[in-house]
């Protein structure tokens, strides 16, 4: 069974410390996010981490499933619409600046790789989007690509440019060459046609990218721990 620590990270942007489970003994940097308001350990009581051991076992990868701030932005009904984006803006400002530099020391790498499922997906793709040079991965399981349904209409550069199916459009496709980019939904998938459509704007940008879709499963934790080792195997056995 693989190791598995629990400990917290300070982050000064947000002012507070958020939640990692580490996963692991050594291997590629992993970072791992849940589904909507989800806790840390999410992807570990679902199973998912589980579903490969076997490389986590051989050294292969190491998960570091952090928390979101998902109460303290898009699902909080009790600040505006730009204070909860303005929030989510902090928490990719905490990535980008403070988490993401502190595995890329532990592990002496500059990039790194990125995984969530549903809204665990938005937020890998999301930050695989806006930052492209520090990621290496990105494994979006059923995600999602726009946020415009918590913005109660406002329009925003911050709204902008956390919406991948709208800047992706708009920006150099060079940038994201190097990435490894999953795409996986099934023809059951409650966000079929979203990933259809980031799908089709990656293929119109030329920007390579594996489309996977399942049959006849749902939007749920056995579809994603199907096809999560079969993603892993292709770039880390």
């Amino acid at each position: 069974m693989p190791r598995i620590e629990h400990t917290d990270y300070y982050s000064s942007i947000l002012g507070m410390s958020l939640k990692v489970e580490v996963t692991g003994h050594f291997g590629f940097p992993i970072i791992m996010f849940p589904t909507s308001q989800g806790q840390y350990t999410q992807n570990h009581d679902f199973k998912l981490n589980e579903s490969i051991n076997h490389f986590i076992d051989q050294g292969k990868v190491k998960l570091y499933n952090i928390e979101t701030i998902d109460k303290y932005s898009f699902y909080d009904k009790n600040i505006s619409a730009s204070e909860r984006i303005h929030n989510y803006e902090l928490y990719m400002q905490f990535l980008i600046q403070e988490f993401v530099p502190y595995i890329q020391k532990i592990h002496s790498v500059h990039r790194v790789a990125v995984a969530g499922a549903s809204f665990g997906g938005y937020h890998a793709s999301n930050f695989a989007f806006r930052f492209p040079d520090v990621v290496s991965h990105l494994f979006c399981l059923s995600g999602a690509f726009s946020i415009r349904n918590f913005m109660d209409g406002i329009n925003s550069e911050l709204v902008y440019f956390n919406c991948p199916r709208e800047f992706v459009k708009n920006d150099e496709a060079f940038k994201y060459k190097h990435m490894h980019i999953v795409l996986s939904t099934s023809d059951q998938d409650i966000c079929l046609e979203q990933t259809r459509e980031m799908a089709d704007i990656l293929a119109s940008r030329g920007i390579n990218h594996w489309y996977d879709e399942q049959k006849w499963i749902n939007h749920d934790w056995p579809l994603w721990r199907m096809v999560f080792p079969t993603f892993i195997s292709r770039f880390f056995s």
